[in-house]
């Protein structure tokens, strides 16, 4: 197990700016993921954490132990910091079986082979592929390719396991699946993990905490569930979701007793104690409301008078639920229904939304200034 701590580091690729006074801790036996756009600064972070860059400036810890001072230039080499790395690639030996290319590294360490053959049987088996030990690479599918790579990887019981973007490659199928068995392996082993992906739903699935990021820096390090409740902001809010959060622009009222906001949504007073401390004293602002579309309501008959009017834009039925846009005033609404139903193109609809389970943002700093509760 393992605790990491990133000091103010700076990453420059020539005049890139790639990694901007970045602070981070990651917990011992943590599963933090490191989220974000192509280009972010993600898959750099794990870089540095490993060894394989050296930043500009900036500390680094492991176990309170220093292993990155780059004003002093001092780099510890990855050897010395007792970790593992799964890239997007599979990386396996084609002319060595499972067996070989899991114990690979015990035997570089010169274990014995009663050692190596334990060690090995149960890393493959907590994969469930110790079926597999005596067939070669090219003999197995992308998923049990990918799972020999974290087999190799956990078999010498890393503190620290870094993981970047692993399951990329895979199937949408074999991506569900997968993501399960790294979830159960972190909560079997409690190894400390850092993992990167682009992929929210992976990252809201599998996480102790999520840092998201944005052009090299940190804009939110939280929980799944507290990132996707109460986005500090509007660049997190519209990151994650699917479908996307609906935002509609307002007008506020604010004083002691809390917030009044008029939109196509209607006018909805929020409490002063739903407020975060951003939130302005008093007087008129700007803000975009975000509701997320499964916490619409829709009806096809008005049952209460705080219900809004909207027609219907188009309708998805997926099976299981069905995604209905519709247009309410100038804004276009995505509401989230569970199980199939149908709607007709242009058909008057109803939608109602519990207040407390909104998110209001300040248009112009775009931070949240109300929180859903």
């Amino acid at each position: 197990m393992s605790k990491i701590v990133l000091q103010n580091v700076d990453k420059f690729y020539g005049k890139n700016h790639v990694l901007k006074d970045l602070n981070l801790t990651i917990n011992d036996g943590e599963f933090m993921t490191l989220l974000g756009p192509s280009g972010c600064g993600k898959t750099t972070t794990l870089r540095v954490v490993s060894g394989l860059e050296k930043p500009q400036n900036g500390f680094i810890y492991m176990d309170d132990k220093e292993i990155v001072n780059a004003k002093e230039a001092k780099f510890a080499p990855p050897s010395q910091r007792n970790l593992n790395l799964v890239f997007q690639s599979y990386a396996l030996w084609p002319h060595m079986t499972v067996f070989d290319n899991v114990s690979f590294g015990l035997k570089i360490r010169k274990e014995s082979s009663d050692v190596i053959a334990k060690k090995v049987a149960s890393a493959l088996e907590r994969m469930q592929i110790g079926e597999y030990a005596k067939r070669y690479p090219t003999e197995l599918s992308g998923g049990q390719q990918q799972r020999v790579a974290i087999a190799r990887a956990i078999v010498s019981e890393p503190r620290l396991l870094l993981l970047d973007e692993p399951l990329s490659n895979l199937d949408a199928k074999l991506r569900v699946d997968m993501r399960s068995e790294l979830k159960r392996l972190h909560h079997d082993t409690g190894t400390t993990i850092i993992y990167v992906t682009h992929d929210q739903v992976e990252a809201l699935t599998m996480s102790t905490r999520i840092a998201l990021f944005r052009k090299g820096e940190l804009v939110q390090v939280a929980p799944p569930l507290e990132l996707y409740d109460n986005p500090v902001n509007l660049y997190t809010a519209d990151f994650i979701g699917n479908p996307s959060i609906n935002f509609v622009k307002g007008t506020a009222e604010v004083d002691g007793a809390g917030m009044k906001v008029t939109s196509s949504m209607g006018q909805v007073g929020f409490e002063r104690a739903d407020m975060t401390e951003s939130a302005p004293q008093s007087g008129s602002l700007a803000v975009t409301l975000g509701i997320r579309p499964e916490q619409l309501t829709i009806s096809t008959e008005r049952d209460d008078a705080h219900q809004i009017e909207g027609r219907v834009y188009s309708g998805m039925p997926a099976g299981s639920e069905t995604l209905v846009s519709v247009r309410v005033g100038e804004d276009l609404l995505t509401v989230k229904e569970l199980g199939s139903t149908h709607y007709s193109g242009d058909q008057v609809v109803y939608l109602g939304y519990n207040p407390k389970k909104v998110n209001v943002f300040a248009t112009e700093s775009e931070n949240l200034i109300k929180y859903c509760v």
